[in-house]
């Protein structure tokens, strides 16, 4: 797939997206208007129905299986260029380790180093991730290119 015509201005708004939510059923209609989060999964939804961005959902029930999908974590950046719904934009082997950009920095622009040196963006082994909870990492498949 190759990236569309859309634009940054066709971003959907918080009320378009949890409208597209309730109306594809996947939220009750009193999420309109709410302040609930959503998840990879909902990443997913809207992914593909704003922007026609299919998607693969990994479901991992623990922290502790996250290792046994680095290869395929490895293979969608290689291939894919995008990042991992959770914030995931490179990973490693040796260590086995995830670069994390943590979603919920809001502020200004600042340089790299100072995201670093104040842990928004970082690198997390495997034994961060929490072994009683479970994680669904939405890989987007897209590929860009030029159109023809």
């Amino acid at each position: 797939m190759v990236l569309s015509d859309k634009t940054p201005a066709d971003v959907p708004s918080i009320p378009k997206i949890q409208e597209a939510l309730v109306t594809m059923e996947d939220k009750p209609s009193s999420f309109k208007g709410s302040c609930e989060w959503i998840g990879s999964f909902e990443v997913c939804l809207c992914l593909d129905n704003f922007y026609d961005v299919p998607c693969k959902i990994i479901h991992i029930s623990s922290g502790s299986e996250l290792p046994n999908h680095l290869d395929e974590i490895i293979e969608h950046i290689n291939t894919y260029g995008s990042p991992i719904m959770m914030g995931v934009v490179g990973a490693c082997t040796s260590p086995a380790a995830l670069l994390i950009v943590d979603p919920h920095y809001v502020g200004p622009t600042v340089s790299k180093e100072e995201l670093q040196a104040n842990g928004w963006v970082q690198w997390k082994t495997m034994d961060h991730f929490m072994h009683h909870t479970f994680y669904n990492l939405c890989l987007p498949r897209l590929v860009l290119g030029s159109k023809t």
